[in-house]
């Protein structure tokens, strides 16, 4: 910091150095004014009381200008605290979804039987071995998209903890996870990978995340907190037709859960 004092003088304050131009001015500076021995508080009260000595003598106030600038040394965060906010905010709400799909009760299951529901042109009654004592029967609207014939005995993803919705008379009690695309002109169940068997638990991440899967959520607290309708809008086929919660893959302790052909795909 350095000041500028009508009159001539001129003051750096780092090395107590003077100019002066004005010799009756000089005469009112004290002597510990031109000593770098004297300690920084006392030199600055020093020339403080020298400055109001010299204006009472002169008539007239000094004018001074001081200049300020940074430390040269000063770090400066490449990112700023609004965006550091913000990005903690994205991973946060990201692992919230993440976990809030490992709580749905996805399982791989096998359609026993299909057949076309009574009541209901566009849907299909299948009964699903999905691990449990008796199969589970399900609905499924793919009369358009998928011939009766290769629904039977298929390996299909079931979404199990979903509440039962009676279907024009059918109890349905879970619902086959199917591949879009963005015309819903095509439709496909997902496949899972060999070797899986009825009952394995699908989930989302990695493999050791299997160990820390939470056990899933009841159907009252699924509908409740409208889960499935938080994850839903997030999955989807990349351009491998491989299923994913946006960036985590679903996958069981076989491998990974694809689509068939819809690549860049919708997953309902």
């Amino acid at each position: 910091m350095a000041a500028v004092i009508s009159g001539g003088l001129k003051v750096k304050a780092g090395l107590f150095a003077v100019q002066i131009s004005s010799l009756p001015l000089r005469s009112h500076l004290p002597r510990c004014f031109f000593s770098a021995s004297k300690k920084t508080t006392k030199t600055v009260a020093s020339v403080s009381r020298s400055l109001r000595v010299s204006a009472v003598n002169n008539h007239h106030w000094p004018r001074v200008t001081t200049f300020c600038t940074a430390a040269p040394d000063a770090a400066v965060s490449p990112v700023s605290e609004p965006e550091k906010k913000i990005e903690s905010q994205e991973v946060e709400v990201e692992e919230n979804v993440k976990e809030t799909a490992n709580l749905l009760d996805i399982r791989v299951g096998r359609i026993v039987k299909a057949w076309q529901h009574e009541e209901a042109d566009s849907l299909y009654v299948e009964e699903v071995d999905i691990g449990e004592a008796e199969p589970r029967i399900i609905c499924s609207g793919l009369v358009k998209y998928v011939p009766l014939d290769l629904l039977q005995g298929a390996s299909v993803v079931v979404l199990a903890n979903l509440k039962p919705r009676n279907m024009r008379g059918v109890k349905s009690c879970g619902m086959l996870l199917c591949a879009s695309d963005s015309s819903h002109e095509n439709v496909e169940p997902l496949v899972p990978p060999q070797g899986s068997v009825p009952g394995d638990r699908v989930w989302f991440g990695d493999e050791e995340d299997l160990e820390q899967l939470p056990e899933p959520a009841p159907p009252n607290k699924v509908q409740k907190k409208k889960m499935w309708e938080a994850v839903q809008p997030l999955l989807k086929t990349d351009d491998s037709g491989v299923s994913m919660l946006k960036e985590h893959l679903m996958r069981t302790s076989s491998g990974l859960v694809t689509s068939n052909t819809l690549k860049n795909a919708n997953i309902s």
